[in-house]
């Protein structure tokens, strides 16, 4: 497997609670690993600690490189991170905002150079924002305001991206273009990391899962073998019916 992220026995507590517990993880570059689980599994608990954003035992280790080692600059150069819903409240831009992702190039001091403004402009269209570029980041919907953050972290041009919950309020068309993003930046050699809830686009648009319950992991390895009728049966107490939803694909039929 390329390097890229490798947890090892990740242990996070919450109290007395352990909400994960001796978790190991790998996701390489050039592919799309996503985890998967039902609610309370763990799953989110899981990417903040691969993106160094809460203290846990254990290891993550970035390109070889722990995680430990990196200073909170030089961790933002190599991995972004993307949340589920944003805590911005100010009325900046959405330009202002994706600019944000080139705080760990320039330290936010002076002003951006071509670089970054080739960036800045490069995320805006690549996640289907460049539009919306002088909006109001508050003023959008949640699903829009989930593409602008996507963008932000394309703007750090960081090699490793992680990405809680992405497709949630993206309508089909978005999701679409969302996994094939994903896809792209893949084969471009990102590292991409993704919390799945739908189990049919984990298997369709990924390339390896990590399969959680109660913050232990139940199996992990190729997308196609972890959604399988034993492990669902197992982790989610239901039956797995192929071909049994509907399917869409971007561009409407031939």
């Amino acid at each position: 497997m390329a390097e890229g992220l490798v947890a090892t026995r990740v242990t996070v507590e919450r109290g007395r609670r352990e909400v994960l517990r001796a978790v190991g993880f790998e996701a390489a570059h050039g592919e799309v690993s996503c985890v998967l689980g039902p609610n309370g599994a763990g799953k989110s608990t899981l990417l903040r600690a691969l993106a160094g954003l809460l203290s846990f035992r254990g290891e993550v280790t970035l390109d070889g490189t722990p995680l430990s080692r990196l200073d909170a600059r030089e961790r933002a150069r190599r991995l972004a991170f993307v949340p589920q819903r944003s805590a911005l409240t100010a009325s900046l831009s959405v330009r202002t905002v994706v600019s944000q992702g080139r705080y760990a190039h320039t330290g936010g001091l002076g002003r951006p150079g071509a670089a970054d403004r080739r960036a800045v402009v490069s995320a805006l269209s690549r996640t289907d924002v460049a539009e919306l570029a002088h909006r109001r980041f508050d003023r959008l919907s949640a699903g829009e305001q989930r593409r602008v953050l996507l963008a932000r972290a394309l703007a750090t041009e960081a090699p490793v991206i992680l990405l809680d919950e992405p497709t949630a309020a993206l309508d089909v068309r978005h999701a679409l273009e969302l996994h094939a993003l994903l896809r792209a930046l893949a084969d471009d050699g990102y590292c991409v990391v993704v919390v799945l809830h739908e189990l049919d686009a984990a298997r369709r648009f990924t390339d390896r899962a990590t399969l959680l319950r109660d913050g232990e992991v139940v199996t992990a390895g190729p997308s196609a073998e972890v959604v399988q009728p034993g492990p669902v049966r197992e982790v989610y107490g239901v039956e797995l019916l192929e071909d049994a939803a509907l399917g869409f694909r971007l561009g409407g039929a031939s």
